[in-house]
């Protein structure tokens, strides 16, 4: 793999691969370009990775294996036994150990082998077990460390002071999407596809206020007025206008600060966001057209006490359609990409522009492992379901 500088970023020198540019430009195609693993991803709710049972996630083709000892503390294994490469998700906790379910070869959390039933102590025993990965639990999330180990005593986690803050309450949303990151990122940012969700929130107006840019990050202002038509109930209690609604227009803020991205909302002459909305786009496969979505939703709490309990599922379902929405868009992103075999999107909004350059010059180049050479994969048709499918939102 090209080697990164001290920042985690790619210098202009290096050589990506003359099939990954645009012969046309010399660019890089956004889509070729793979997540900086020297980054904590999120791979799992910590609420799923219980005592006694194995979980499988996965991080850009590679398979872990997390399970929780006795202690609580949290593991994560590459999930191949260094025997047979039977799945480790598929085995048996014992305390801080996780046992394979083939043949019992039971490794500690740091991936070394700490037993095979079979061998006396005498007998030699494999050089090495299986890579071990830094694991964090935070936010309700399990994060991961896919990139080099020495890098994660320094990089940070993300701060979020709404989180657990008695003036807010989490929504928790986990799905997997079939795209590349990238165009999670650019959907969020460009707020000019309101019109996807007329039906949700009536005719929005957004206006650009300024934006900009640095290395690793892109933020965005925008003010956003209702121009009419019928908006739903749940978009109206999540912006904190009230069971009828509210003219006053609001001032959202979008920032994608490499690899995650944030979403405030203020309403006219509030103090306060009415919520925070924090997101992580985890590639799960090799190719990384299919990423897993973990966002986090921090909803102000009224002052009226139970009040945001009543309205829960009434800004759950909104904030459901308008995800399935964004979905069906970015999903239909993907598909084109595949087909064309290269990204022929003609874009004119500079704030995107800048984004991609973002995404391109932190990102590295996708490197499918030997396993991914076979031609089911290397097209695009190793579409099968994610190792985390099934996860549903919770609210925390």
């Amino acid at each position: 793999m090209t080697e990164t500088d001290e920042a985690g970023t790619f210098s202009a020198g290096d050589a990506w691969p003359s099939a990954d540019r645009d012969p046309s430009t010399g660019m890089v195609d956004l889509r070729r370009v793979g997540a900086n693993p020297d980054f904590w991803y999120p791979v799992a709710l910590s609420k799923n990775v219980r005592k006694k049972r194995a979980f499988a996630a996965a991080f850009a083709g590679e398979r872990i294996a997390l399970y929780r000892g006795e202690s609580g503390t949290v593991y994560a294994l590459e999930d191949r036994c260094a025997h047979r490469q039977v799945p480790l998700s598929m085995g048996v906790v014992e305390g801080e150990a996780l046992r394979c379910c083939y043949h019992a070869w039971a490794y500690r959390g740091d991936g070394r082998i700490s037993q095979i039933p079979y061998l006396s102590k005498g007998d030699g025993r494999p050089p090495r077990g299986v890579r071990g990965y830094p694991v964090r639990e935070a936010y309700g999330l399990v994060f991961v460390f896919p990139g080099d180990p020495d890098k994660a005593p320094a990089a940070p986690l993300p701060d979020l002071p709404a989180f657990g803050s008695p003036r807010y309450k989490t929504m928790t949303y986990s799905r997997t999407v079939r795209c590349h990151y990238s165009f999670m990122h650019e959907n969020l940012l460009d707020m000019n596809h309101q019109f996807l969700h007329r039906g949700v929130v009536g005719r929005l107006h957004p206006e650009l206020l300024d934006f900009r840019t640095d290395e690793r990050s892109v933020e965005a202002r925008y003010l956003f007025s209702h121009a009419g038509g019928k908006r739903n109930r749940g978009a109206s209690l999540l912006a904190s206008e009230g069971i009828g609604g509210s003219e006053s227009r609001d001032v959202m803020t979008i920032r994608t600060s490499y690899p995650y991205q944030t979403l405030d909302l203020v309403p006219e002459n509030a103090e306060r966001p009415a919520f925070r909305l924090w997101v992580a786009y985890v590639p799960e496969d090799a190719e990384q057209r299919r990423c897993h979505t973990f966002g986090l939703l921090m909803i102000e709490k009224p002052r009226i006490p139970g009040a945001l309990h009543l309205a829960w599922p009434l800004i759950r379902r909104f904030t459901e359609r308008v995800f399935a929405e964004d979905r069906m868009a970015v999903e239909a992103e993907q598909r084109a990409w595949d087909e064309q075999g290269e990204d022929r999107n003609r874009e004119v909004f500079s704030l995107i522009l800048d984004v991609r350059e973002v995404l391109r010059t932190n990102g590295v180049p996708i490197r499918p492992r030997g396993a991914c050479a076979a031609a089911s994969v290397c097209t695009g048709q190793d579409r099968g379901p994610s190792p985390m499918a099934g996860a549903d939102g919770t609210a925390g």
